[in-house]
């Protein structure tokens, strides 16, 4: 499942690196590995008649091991395209409901939403094609071959639960890919996915409850899986709304109406002067041979000033790094993208020939996309 919404926080055992994307196992993994050992022991079972509890122990406890590999090949499948369409990709995380890939920036075509959609299902596939095969020519007995046929059941579940046309799962974002490239709206391809994610959520929840009404042997299993699950995407697809809302440029606003005039200042200007003469502008700071210092920090030049208000504001100054140059010419969903992905509170914006005409702070930019979603 790919995402761009999830949580900076990198938090479990980091696995390795694919091309210096880091692979997380969250800590819910091994209680979603251990429910895996608890449920599928029974199951193998009544699959190998005859096989020790030890044996069944063992070879659920490598279902979930592969199970977890599978699910890694998966979203390795999104990795692997964002990075080839040049997004880039924070980390890819497995945790307790399966894994998820942390794709930076928006794809800005629906071919590439689309693509990346589709890659993950596309792996999981082919893992249950090879899993399935090899189950179909291995003599049906034995402990390998119980595990292969597993491990084609399950691959198989996980491509047609991530091909349920509802966000945040693959078929959601498949979804969302279509109507974009249909009506030339991405908006309009969030909304029809979330309503099936909304969807998907609700049949979810029927299902559960239907076992309980025909009081089927796996009801209170089926109403945990389920009722969990649903929560997992009815969240994300209002998370996908939401995150959609706030990257639309209102309609009418100019960057020109967010942007702060800018004022230049000597970098060895004492930091309380710089923080009176700055009054609502941004402050750039240049050194004596010419070469920008940065932005003025307002917080920490004010926690300066309360200590030595003498000292030169080129402490309290900001880097101005690439990313965080704006161009007055880009399109705000671009601008919005760009603010999104990088660390900073302040953007020094420069017009077509390189020149600074402003500064815009984050908070700005935040305060007017939700004046626009109200």
């Amino acid at each position: 499942m790919a995402s761009t919404t999830a949580p900076r926080a990198p938090g479990g055992l980091l696995l390795f690196r694919y091309s210096g994307v880091p692979v997380i196992l969250a800590p819910s993994w091994w209680l979603g590995a251990a429910a895996v050992v608890v449920f599928y022991t029974p199951l193998v079972g009544r699959l190998l008649p005859g096989a020790t509890m030890l044996t069944s122990v063992l070879l659920a406890t490598a279902f979930a091991v592969l199970l977890g590999l599978s699910v890694l090949a998966h979203e390795l499948g999104h990795c692997v395209v964002a990075l080839r369409l040049g997004l880039p990709v924070r980390r890819l995380r497995l945790f307790l409901l399966g894994g998820l890939s942390e794709i930076v920036r928006t794809p800005s075509k629906p071919g590439h939403e689309g693509a990346i959609a589709v890659a993950g299902p596309a792996v999981s596939v082919a893992l249950a094609a090879v899993f399935g095969l090899a189950a179909v020519v291995m003599p049906a007995s034995g402990p390998v071959w119980v595990l292969v046929l597993e491990c084609a059941f399950a691959n198989t579940a996980v491509a047609v639960f991530n091909l349920l046309p509802g966000l945040p799962l693959d078929g959601g974002r498949m979804l969302r890919a279509g109507v974009w490239a249909l009506t030339g709206k991405r908006g309009t391809g969030t909304r029809a996915a979330v309503i099936g994610g909304w969807a998907v959520a609700a049949l979810l929840v029927l299902w559960a409850l239907w076992g309980l009404a025909t009081e089927a042997p796996d009801r209170w299993l089926r109403l945990g899986v389920c009722l969990l699950t649903a929560w997992f995407v009815g969240a994300g697809a209002g998370g996908e709304l939401a995150h959609e809302r706030l990257r639309t440029w209102p309609p009418g606003l100019r960057l020109a109406d967010l942007v702060r005039p800018i004022l230049q200042l000597p970098a060895e200007s004492p930091v309380a002067d710089a923080l009176s003469a700055a009054a609502g502008r941004g402050v750039v700071l240049v050194r004596a041979d010419g070469v920008a210092a940065g932005l003025l920090d307002e917080i920490a030049a004010r926690e300066l000033a309360e200590r030595t208000p003498h000292a030169p504001a080129e402490l309290a100054a900001e880097p101005i790094r690439p990313e965080s140059v704006l161009l007055a010419a880009e399109s705000g969903e671009d601008i919005i993208d760009r603010v999104h992905e990088t660390a900073s509170w302040q953007f020094l914006v420069v017009d077509d020939e390189g020149r600074p005409s402003g500064v815009l702070h984050r908070d700005d930019l935040r305060a007017a996309l939700d004046r626009g979603v109200d």
